[in-house]
């Protein structure tokens, strides 16, 4: 099962994407301006999908929205979670500030408000503000079942399924205030999409992550980020159980799992993103974002 989120007739559409990708089909839902959010809490409570709505779409016909345009709440983030990038980290500026050891998982947070589609332009703060921004491949899980206290031996059994983001950050802002929130959450700081892929569809707990920058004026694109996501520090089940200690998931729930090296900030000299700048990053079995970097 693939759940999408889309735009077409001036209205706001969701429903199932084709095996090939290149179909939708709306499904009936009075609350599409949600996304996906409302079918995933129904299936939840067991109720099923909603039966369809109108033809068949080309995907071609449509513009995707992020899948969950409007997150239940902010998401829930794993930082430094692939050693190579943990790796890249130690000759940063966050250096001094990273763990000794892996006995715990980095989690922050990202306000659900900064999330775009996934082919939205992200716009760019004031040069006053940030003058380092920076990408972050990444995998996001969707919460399909929610829980508490939710042990890693069963925690897969509480994925709906996968989704890309973008998480975005001005690095200047995170050293700037000593904690991730603010570099991490302005407007448009995370596109997500292009839809969700099922559990019954995917198994992300191996699958390969990569990242390619278009630099303004330039027609080739550049590999800046590749790696599979067996090789996280702290796995998936592991995530969902750290950030379920004490606290609920609910369905619709995201958690970013983390990004692999080659971020921008790793380079000596940085290389953040400017104004024309283009980013792309693919998930196997999930698919693309492609997103501009605008000044705004």
């Amino acid at each position: 099962m693939r759940l999408a989120s889309w735009q077409w007739g001036g209205r706001h559409h969701v429903g199932t994407v084709s095996a090939d990708g290149r179909e939708v089909e709306p499904l009936r839902c009075d609350e599409a301006a949600r996304g996906a959010l409302p079918l995933i809490q129904r299936l939840a409570r067991g109720e099923g999908l909603p039966p369809a709505a109108g033809p068949r779409l080309p995907l071609s016909a449509v513009t995707l929205r992020a899948p969950l345009p409007q997150p239940l709440r902010g998401l829930l983030c794993a930082g430094r979670n692939y050693r190579a990038h943990a790796e890249e980290l130690a000759t940063t500026v966050f250096r001094d500030s990273l763990p000794k050891d892996d006995a715990w998982p980095i989690v922050f947070t990202k306000a659900g408000e900064c999330v775009i589609g996934p082919h939205d332009a992200v716009r760019l703060p004031s040069p006053s503000i940030t003058r380092q921004i920076d990408y972050e491949s990444e995998l996001a899980v969707v919460i399909g079942r929610g829980g508490r206290d939710i042990p890693r031996s069963r925690a897969i059994d509480h994925v709906f399924g996968w989704t890309i983001v973008n998480d975005v950050s001005a690095r200047d802002v995170q050293v700037r205030h000593q904690q991730w929130d603010l570099g991490k959450s302005f407007d448009t700081f995370c596109p997500m999409g292009p839809w969700i892929v099922g559990l019954d569809e995917l198994d992300a707990r191996d699958t390969r992550v990569r990242g390619w920058i278009t630099k303004k004026g330039s027609a080739a694109p550049e590999l800046r980020q590749d790696g599979r996501t067996r090789d996280m520090i702290f796995d998936i089940a592991t995530l969902i159980e750290t950030c379920s200690r004490g606290i609920t998931l609910h369905p619709g729930d995201v958690i970013a799992t983390g990004t692999p090296s080659g971020v921008g900030m790793g380079f000596d000299p940085p290389r953040w993103l400017e104004p024309g700048d283009r980013f792309r990053i693919e998930i196997d079995g999930i698919g693309a974002i492609e997103n501009a970097f605008e000044q705004g």
